[in-house]
Formats: structure tokens, sequence, C-alpha cells
């Protein structure tokens, strides 16, 4: 089906001169002489782009600009003025009541052309980012469909703080840790991951090198999205947009938790928090149990002390039968007493 437009202008010549040039490109063209017929024109016809005179007749064109906004059906219709050069002084008022573009007479054809063309491209990305709102699974798919899978073995590093962002990373099955490592070797772990998670993503979104390393816990699948892909669809779909706003300010949240907890908690309130965060995100538990597999040193990285500080606390934790050990799994035997930990 052709694009509609409709031309509302009081000249004559401009009027339909600028019909013929759009009737011979192949859209649908309607024109009125003054600004009431073209705003009852608009609403008769409903046209893909409006073209309008400012200074007219009976209704001037930001009076059609505003009854048209007005109105629910034509609010959304793509609105360039087309303007003399002495009226150019005029058209931040014209912007700013919500028109899309302008064009000073006398134009040519070519920019006519392109005046109309890009409304239509804003138009259509619009619509694309909007549509992402009632299929955000299908979207979320073809962002991983983007990406290449790959097996990742265990404690294996996938990026490392300053280097550049190239991908998204989302992780298939298995377990991730974001950490940052200090001069003197140790290690402050600053987020977990697991089967479904998106990583990475921070540094891509804030167009910045990596403030932190990334490593795998045990042998993991990871898909990695090119980060032009990622962009595109951050850019171009709310349901991408959506996800990755509220995964950013879950973050905010968590880290801020963290940093409290370094500064106020003591550290054995700091063990048993460490090990509900790894029950939440890795733990096989039902109701108040939980069994939890995690490296002496990769428990200490999350509360931020020396390892042999987290088996102090783990055989106290052990001796007042909250955890007990079998092999390198701690068995977690109530989560609500580890929550019930004071200071």
């Amino acid at each position: 089906m052709n694009k509609k437009v409709l031309i509302i202008e009081d000249n004559d010549d401009i009027r339909e001169s600028t019909a013929e040039v759009l009737d011979l490109a192949g859209y649908e063209t309607f024109t009125a002489k003054h600004g009431k017929l073209g705003v009852e024109m608009a609403l008769n016809h409903l046209p893909d782009v409006i073209l309008c005179d400012i200074m007219m007749p009976e209704l001037d064109g930001y009076g059609v600009l505003y009854l048209l906004n007005k109105n629910q059906k034509t609010a959304n219709i793509p609105f360039i003025f087309i303007t003399a050069k002495t009226e150019r002084a005029d058209m931040r008022k014209g912007m700013e009541m919500g028109a899309d573009d302008y064009l000073t007479k006398p134009f040519d054809d070519i920019e006519l052309f392109k005046a109309i063309e890009s409304r239509f491209k804003k138009k259509e990305q619009s619509a694309n980012f909007n549509s992402g709102t009632g299929n955000s699974e299908t979207v979320m798919d073809e962002l991983r469909k983007k990406g290449k899978p790959r097996p990742i073995a265990n404690k294996q590093i996938i990026y490392v703080e300053g280097d550049e962002p190239t991908h998204l990373y989302y992780v298939v099955k298995g377990q991730v840790k974001t950490y940052k490592r200090f001069k003197d070797g140790r290690e402050l772990s600053s987020s977990l991951y697991r089967d479904g998670d998106f990583f990475g993503y921070e540094s891509l979104c804030n167009g910045e090198i990596y403030t932190d390393n990334a490593a795998t816990l045990i042998e993991s699948d990871i898909i990695q999205i090119p980060k032009a892909d990622f962009m595109e669809y951050l850019l171009n779909h709310q349901a991408v947009s959506k996800t990755f706003i509220g995964l950013l300010s879950g973050n905010v949240r968590d880290k801020g938790k963290q940093m409290l907890q370094l500064a106020y908690s003591s550290v054995r309130k700091r063990v048993a928090e460490a090990l509900l965060q790894v029950a939440t995100k890795f733990g096989d538990g039902i109701a108040d149990n939980c069994t939890i597999r995690i490296s002496r040193d990769d428990l200490a990285a999350l509360v931020g002390t020396a390892s042999e500080t987290v088996s102090r606390m783990l055989a106290d934790f052990k001796d007042e039968k909250l955890i007990d050990k079998t092999g390198n799994a701690i068995n977690i035997l109530s989560l609500e007493r580890l929550r019930n930990i004071k200071q």
C-alpha cells in the first residue's frame, strides 16, 4: 500500500507542484488550501505524514499542529512544517509544540524526499522499539541467537579489568563470578551468575573499559553476543532496554549493600551473608536446607577477607550445627538461622 501524504499549503503553485512530485514518486497525496480543511482531511484520511505551511488563512500551521496533537488518532502522525526563510525564527516555536522537522521554501525534490523518508524511518524504528513490549521472550531469544556458544573450562578467565568490551555474555549452563583483584593478590567478588544470566553488560552500556574481571567457577557453556548486535537490540527494542535497565538497577543495589556490609558488618555476619548469596544463586536445597559447592578461596573473595579466616568461621558454624561438610560440599542445615546471625 502506498504511503499517504497530506499537504496543507495556501499557495496553489507550491501545493500542486509538491503533490505532483510526490505522486510521481509513488505516494498517495491529499491537498488542503487552508488549515481548517487540513485538520478535517487529516482526521478523514489519517495520512502517514503531514506537510504544513505556517502562515495560512482560517487556521495557521501552529493551530493545525495543536489540534492534531490533541486528537489521539492523529497525535503520532509525523508533522513537517513548510516555512519561508523569513519565518525560520518561528521554527523553534513549532519544534517545541511537537513538529518533527521543517522544510524551508523554496526546497528541491531531493530535500522533500529526504525529509519524508527520514520521518518514515524514525517512525519505523519507534514501532520496532515499542513492539518489544508484548513479546519480550521472543526478542530476548533473538538476541541470544546472535551470539556463538563457547564451552569454557573450570577456573578460566573470560575477560580482564582494563580490556575493551567486545561482547555481551550469557550463561547457558555453569557458574561465573566477577571480581576485583588488588595489587597484593587479594580478590573481592562483586557478582555471581548462573544458568540464564547475562553478564558483562555494565561496561557495554557505559561505553567504558571493564572495571572488573570475569571467570568461571565450574565448567560452563557461555554464549558470546557481539557488541554491535547487543547495542542494536538495546536501542531498538523496548523489551531489551527494559530488561537491562532492571539488571543495572539491581547491580547498583546489590553493590551498595555489599559495600555497607564490608564497612559495618562483622566477619561472622559477612561469611553468613556470603553463604546465603551462594545458596540463592547455586543452591539445590528445598525449604530451609541447601547444599552448595564453592572453594574456600572463592568464598573468601565474596566475604572480602583471608581464606584462613573463612575456614575458622566455617568451623565455628559447623560446631553450632549451622552447616555440615561432605567432601567439597557445604550443607547448610538452616538458611533461616544463617539469616538471623547478628553482628
